[in-house]
This record gives structure tokens, sequence and C-alpha cells, in this order.
């Protein structure tokens, strides 16, 4: 497992902290941040009560976003789903309800635009 680090970005880290404080001021309880295995990351695992979130954040300086879609790769999401699958094994904690989401942030000097796109894949299963 490689050690856990930031964005290395500015542009990145401030899209990170907007994309946390927006979870806490919507009743989630952060777990972790910024996990990594082997050449994959989760930017965000949260928990809202009900299941454990992995969270994708996408920060933009750009005057709008596209489809959230066009911005992870299905192997960006194959590499978050195989890290998803080593945070819960680590914990012991497979077959938990697990939700994958996505974050954009379209940021405007400090100021952000949070967007938060809930079960942004529907059918995904971290087990197959």
């Amino acid at each position: 497992m490689l050690p856990a680090r930031k964005s290395t970005t500015p542009l990145g880290i401030l899209g990170e902290e907007k994309a946390v404080a927006f979870l806490e001021e919507h009743g989630y309880t952060i777990l972790e941040r910024n996990y990594h295995f082997e050449r994959a990351e989760v930017d965000i695992i949260a928990y809202d009560q009900r299941k454990i979130i992995l969270i994708e954040v996408k920060t933009r300086s750009a005057i709008r976003f596209e489809d959230s879609d066009q911005y992870l790769t299905k192997a960006q999401f194959e590499r978050i789903r195989m890290a998803g699958q080593a945070w819960l094994y680590e914990r012991k904690m497979e077959g938990s309800p697990l939700r994958f989401d996505m974050i954009t942030v379209l940021l405007n000097g400090d100021e952000g635009e949070v967007r938060h796109y809930k079960d942004a894949i529907s059918d995904w299963n971290p087990f197959t």
C-alpha cells in the first residue's frame, strides 16, 4: 500500500476541501481522505448513517461543467473500485452497504459551486 498523499495542485486541494466541507454540512462523516491502494486512490471515503460512500472529486476553474461522467474514465473508475475493495477488506467490512458518488467543484477564486452526484454509477457492485 502506498502512503496517503493529498492532491498536489492548489486547485485540487481547494476542491477537496470544499467537497469535505459540503459533505460535513450535509451530515456525512468523513472516514478517510486520499486513501491509496497500489496505483488507485479514493479522494474521500464517507458515511451517511446508511452506507459507506466512495467519492471522487473533480475540480475545475472553467466557466461551466459538462456532464460529470465525462470526467471519469472506465479505467479511473476501475482503480477506485479496486481501492474501495481494499479499504473494506483491510477493515474487515466486506459486504457493507456501499455507494459511489462524484462531487464536482467549480471554482471562481476562493468561491466554489459544489455539485454532489449521488450513486453516480447506480449498477455498481464493488465485488464483481
